[in-house]
């Protein structure tokens, strides 16, 4: 493959000076194979995205029946599509009813952006609210609310009226006010760094939202689908949001966003003027059928109580003087080092013995632990194995 990887240093671009560079051959449930043959066990399932493995049989069977019927066909949300129709009415079945209408995107960024957009036009709005260390993806809006100057400075000016909160803190909810069209949160920074808020401060934040008349939104983007240890990670918090955004496992490992609200708030969109938020490519069909699939596999196999077992046994088994702290829920799990060099080090060990690892991207010393949530726990030891393994060699 020695000319992929030529053409791929020439014509594809790179957002870093130095890519992993690795090529891919195929993928199959926890496994990525490489062109060399060496064999990966993918423990952060492409970034929270393979939360049911990769190329799942189920999933595999709907995109090939939808194939049968129809990929595009119109605009989004002017054609009845019935892909789309069902996912909908499954997803909407495993929400509070007050989040009864989803938005289709095809990304994540894109449902934060569309979120954004509903909440101001909603409101009669402008100030956003959003919290410090946070990521919400790479577009205008979506990065004008990421809690991190370094990513947003090159790119000035974002939006205005955004004020950033120290994540956690009771009292700072007190900036936002009736002026405050959205509040925006991760109910776990991933981030920046796994962080997860008491529920008492998720509780005030939800209050301080309802007084003011601000909308919450929460990015469940990389906490939802069963990651954390509930099908979404709201309720393991025992609060509701405005408005919900959601992608990557959401799709099976198909590209698949939406966000999803009330219908009365929905109505802000098809007024003054209507069509005011509109995709072409958002709930393409095979996404969506790829997607119901997904959905009930982790209903079907309750992969949210699995991913708590998976949690349970990295905490009882991944102990090592080299390892400051394991935090998170679920199969959102961090591993904090020494310093950005033992990371980098362990993270190139444990690819080179077959581990596939990653750090956060705010954070250069956290190892993000995220395997795919139905990952067999004869793998799932064998990954922790190669951890302690690499962890032993790099204190010696």
């Amino acid at each position: 493959m020695g000319f992929l990887r030529e053409r791929f240093a020439r014509h594809v671009a790179w957002t870093s000076d130095s890519p992993l560079g690795l090529a891919v051959e195929r993928a199959y449930g926890p496994y990525i194979e490489l062109d060399n043959g060496h064999r990966l066990i993918d423990f952060i399932s492409g970034i929270a995205v393979s939360s049911i493995g990769h190329r799942h049989p189920r999933v595999l069977s709907e995109v090939e029946r939808q194939l049968d019927r129809h990929l595009h066909v119109m605009v989004y949300g002017e054609f009845i599509q019935r892909a789309q129709v069902e996912y909908a009415t499954l997803l909407c079945s495993r929400l509070p009813d007050s989040l009864e209408t989803v938005y289709f995107t095809m990304t994540g960024t894109e449902a934060n952006e569309g979120a954004l957009k509903l909440a101001k036009k909603a409101t009669g709005r402008t100030k956003l609210v959003a919290f410090e260390r946070s990521y919400h993806g790479d577009t205008h809006g979506s990065l004008s609310v990421t809690g991190r100057a370094i990513y947003r400075e090159p790119f000035m000016p974002l939006l205005p009226d955004v004020t950033f909160l120290p994540f956690g803190e009771t009292e700072a909810l007190e900036s936002i006010d009736r002026e405050t069209a959205c509040v925006i949160a991760e109910p776990i920074q991933g981030e920046g760094g796994i962080r997860v808020p008491r529920a008492e401060w998720m509780q005030a934040l939800r209050a301080r939202c309802t007084e003011t008349g601000a909308l919450l939104i929460f990015d469940e983007i990389q906490t939802g689908f069963g990651r954390s240890g509930t099908l979404f990670a709201f309720e393991g918090f025992g609060v509701v949001p405005d408005i919900l955004t959601v992608a990557k496992a959401m799709g099976g490992g198909m590209p698949l966003g939406a966000f999803v609200a009330s219908s009365e708030i929905f109505g802000a969109f098809r007024r003054d003027p209507p069509l005011s938020h509109v995709t072409t490519f958002g709930g393409h069909p095979v996404s969506c059928a790829a997607a119901r699939a997904t959905l009930e596999v982790i209903l079907e196999e309750n992969l949210p109580a699995r991913a708590r077992s998976i949690e349970a046994h990295i905490r009882r088994r991944l102990r090592h003087a080299l390892i400051r702290e394991v935090r998170g829920k679920g199969a959102l799990l961090g591993m904090e080092l020494a310093d950005k060099a033992t990371t980098e080090r362990v993270v190139r060990r444990c690819l080179r013995a077959g581990l596939l690892l990653s750090w956060t991207l705010h954070s250069d010393s956290l190892v993000r632990l995220a395997p795919p949530l139905n990952i067999d726990f004869d793998v799932l030891e064998t990954a922790v194995d190669i951890i302690l393994k690499v962890l032993g060699e790099a204190e010696a």
